[in-house]
């Protein structure tokens, strides 16, 4: 975080501010709770969700205490989807440290991602927050909980296609980034055209944020990512590199790699060099730019100021990342 906002220092300042907010927000007389989730707090994520909040509520009516409040439930929230996800992917790592289920166990990891959930409620209700945000953050949770079921349903699913792939991060990643950005405009008071600008910002941002996230996948590695490296493709979870490869596998390689009843390394590096031979990567970053253009066409139609700064030298570092 203190890297990635380094240039912002007062960005930043409330940042940490929002941390410290989610810290006293899950405070308990049971000590091991605070032992087991602030280590995932402090790990050093970009916290881009609470961020984005923050600086689209000042294009309008900036309430200091109320915004930081809105940005630390964003980033609880964000957290409690991860704790779930990595229960499922069974995840070892996250942000580069052992995740709660792979140090405490899946029971317990659930536990934990259910208490926080309900914290993000206790929290929203404290504040007199716009009834219409209330609605739209429900929403969100639900798509973001619809959207991991439909991916779990398209598990080793041969016929995964663009069209599929697309309605699945939208409503999980997408969604959060653009709730993000419209909650804080909405509560900022900014124009009805702002928030919705705002909003369309924020899901096209979202969109080439995982598919970039993905294409990582198929160009990093496990020390930098901070996670286990193409664990997707043994578990059945086919990303947009592998799905555009396959949409172009004539032969049927790659689909005979897939239906093995189990994949060694070997055959991860075969599948990883058939997805380039079907230049996979290249046209998901095709489709990654296509949403990177447009998230950038719309920051420059917002009204000008300190906040359309940030997001315009921002967002092309963060949508051109490495880790």
């Amino acid at each position: 975080m203190d890297r990635f906002w380094g240039n912002y220092p007062v960005l930043l300042e409330e940042l940490r501010d929002v941390k410290e907010i989610i810290k006293k927000n899950i405070k308990s007389r049971e000590r091991y709770l605070e032992d087991s989730i602030y280590p995932m707090i402090d790990a050093g994520g970009k916290m881009l969700r609470p961020a984005f909040l923050l600086l689209a509520s000042k294009f309008g009516e900036y309430d200091r205490e109320k915004m930081l409040n809105i940005a630390a439930v964003v980033e609880l929230l964000h957290i409690a989807t991860l704790i779930h996800d990595d229960i499922i992917d069974d995840s070892k790592l996250r942000r580069g440290v052992d995740t709660i289920q792979a140090k405490y166990g899946k029971e317990y990891a659930v536990y934990i991602g259910d208490f926080l959930f309900c914290q993000c409620i206790s929290m929203l209700s404290e504040y007199d927050y716009d009834t219409e945000n209330l609605k739209k953050m429900s929403k969100v949770i639900s798509r973001i909980c619809i959207s991991e079921i439909s991916q779990y349903h398209l598990r080793y699913n041969l016929n995964m296609n663009l069209r599929k792939y697309i309605r699945v991060i939208s409503g999980k990643t997408a969604a959060l980034f653009a709730i993000s950005f419209f909650a804080g405009a909405k509560e900022g008071k900014c124009s009805e055209k702002n928030q919705k600008l705002l909003a369309k910002i924020g899901y096209n941002i979202g969109m080439a944020f995982q598919i970039i996230d993905d294409l990582l996948d198929y160009k990093g590695n496990t020390e930098a990512l901070g996670k286990n490296a193409l664990e997707d493709i043994k578990k059945g979870y086919y990303t947009l590199p592998l799905i555009l490869a396959l949409n172009g596998d004539k032969e049927g390689r790659l689909t005979k790699l897939l239906s093995k009843s189990s994949l060694n390394s070997n055959d991860i590096k075969e599948i990883i060099r058939q997805v380039r031979i079907y230049e996979g990567i290249d046209k998901a970053i095709k489709v990654a730019n296509r949403y990177s253009k447009k998230a950038m066409l719309l920051i420059d139609k917002l009204p000008d100021c300190e906040g359309k700064e940030i997001l315009s030298t921002i967002v092309p570092k963060l949508l051109n990342r490495e880790y």
